[in-house]
């Protein structure tokens, strides 16, 4: 790397900052949304980069760094989620989470996965890949479809709004519950004979490392937040000293614990941030963090949108054609909205226009990136491979374009409506 590229470096992320401190503000509540902007700022940046000759830094060409900076957002944003739930961990109060996460979910995947064996004509370890890559969801790419952030005093321990609580809450659990599926086709592409390895996954990847994620998490969480509000020596209680760092450091602490003994770390990450929560509820310290954590979550996602759409207008959609163009259509327009619609039936919490607002709002983003760049730095999934970065990319964007122009007008809508029936 020259001198000439790190100056070109450092004038990256100070723009990136600039537009991590601006842009969310300046176009709240509007069509044109800061992710939308920022891609297409990635997209002109590439056909510019990409006339000079020089690399332009694709997750096709880089796929460490896309995957690692990936990553990193995921778990910070999976940190803000959980400070930013009000509404206490239950079974009960939680349904509409566990009706889109053990219904909806799974109804994608098996779908998205049909549609790519038989559409695109993938072979089917790579079908099931496309499928898992693409059924987490992401309110962080449309803020004003989750929940504000953490209500300090009188409040604090509510969620009056069931559809924000529901996008978000899925949101938090399901990075780490694709993980699973993720496995699944790694293991189709390289492990032999199914009934060999079958069992074996079923009660490791897709029990084992989610129960091992969510108890370290929990724990972890647990010991942190009482030890932030409540540690014998008062002049050493973080809360009371306003140390919103430690969030982050949370963050980092309970992902590589996680991941070191074997569990999933992005359900410990979430686990984890529920668990502060509870903790002295009402107290401003949970604010302060959430407020830190959100400030380094947009950073990471304008980076990754960044060089997502510099990679657009660099050859990542080379691959694409129109069955894949059409799979993100129908998972965006038609399977998203119909799994998640039907799984909502038997919630009472949602009347029939929130089960529709909730149902369509499946946004995809950054645990996709990452979910595919680590499958692939895994396995050798051939050609298939670009042809999945093709269409998983171009999923992210429409979602990012569609969900992101209609979420500001849907929303004040809904809040209309229910406020005029009140």
């Amino acid at each position: 790397m020259t001198e000439n590229d790190i100056e070109g470096a450092y004038l990256a992320a100070g723009i990136a900052l600039l537009l991590a401190a601006t842009l969310p503000r300046l176009f709240k509540d509007r069509a044109i949304t800061a992710p939308m902007l920022v891609v297409g700022i990635g997209a002109l940046a590439g056909l510019a980069i990409g006339r000079t000759g020089i690399d332009v830094v694709s997750p096709l060409s880089h796929p460490a760094v896309i995957e690692h900076l990936a990553e990193l957002c995921v778990i910070v944003a999976l940190m803000g989620v959980g400070l930013a739930i009000d509404r206490p961990l239950h079974w009960r109060t939680w349904r509409s989470t566990w009706h889109l996460l053990l219904i909806a979910m799974p109804v994608c995947i098996a779908a998205v996965a049909v549609l790519g064996w038989w559409a695109v004509a993938l072979p089917p370890a790579a079908a099931v890949l496309l499928g898992a890559v693409l059924a987490p969801t992401d309110p962080v790419l449309a803020s004003d479809v989750q929940v504000e952030g953490p209500t300090p005093g009188e409040g604090a321990d509510s969620e009056d709004d069931e559809v924000r609580f529901a996008l978000t809450s899925e949101a938090g659990l399901n990075d780490a519950l694709a993980f699973p599926f993720v496995y699944l086709a790694i293991m189709l592409a390289t492990a032999g004979p199914l009934l060999t390895w079958l069992p074996g996954w079923v009660a490791w990847d897709l029990i084992g490392k989610v129960v091992v994620g969510a108890a370290a998490g929990w724990i972890a969480g647990d010991l942190l937040g009482r030890g932030f509000f409540r540690f014998p020596i008062r002049n050493a209680r973080l809360a009371d000293r306003g140390e919103p760092i430690v969030a982050l450091a949370a963050v980092l602490a309970v992902y590589g614990l996680t991941e070191l003994i074997g569990g999933y770390g992005f359900i410990a990450v979430f686990a984890c941030a529920i668990a502060i929560r509870r903790i002295e509820r009402d107290n401003d310290y949970h604010e302060e963090m959430h407020s830190l954590v959100e400030q380094l979550e947009h950073v990471l996602t304008l980076v990754v949108l960044l060089l997502l759409g510099a990679a657009l207008t660099s050859g990542l959609l080379a691959a694409l054609d129109w069955r894949g163009a059409l799979l993100g259509i129908l998972l965006v327009f038609v399977v998203r909205p119909a799994a998640a619609w039907l799984s909502l039936r038997r919630c009472p919490e949602l009347d029939a226009r929130e089960r529709r607002v909730t149902a369509f709002f499946g946004v995809r983003g950054i645990g996709s990136v990452y979910y595919v760049a680590y499958a692939l730095a895994q396995t050798d999934f051939g050609q298939a491979g670009e042809t999945i970065w093709a269409v998983t990319a171009f999923t992210i964007v429409l979602s990012v374009l569609v969900h992101g122009a209609s979420a500001g007008w849907v929303m004040n809508r809904l809040d209309s409506e229910r406020s005029a029936a009140t």
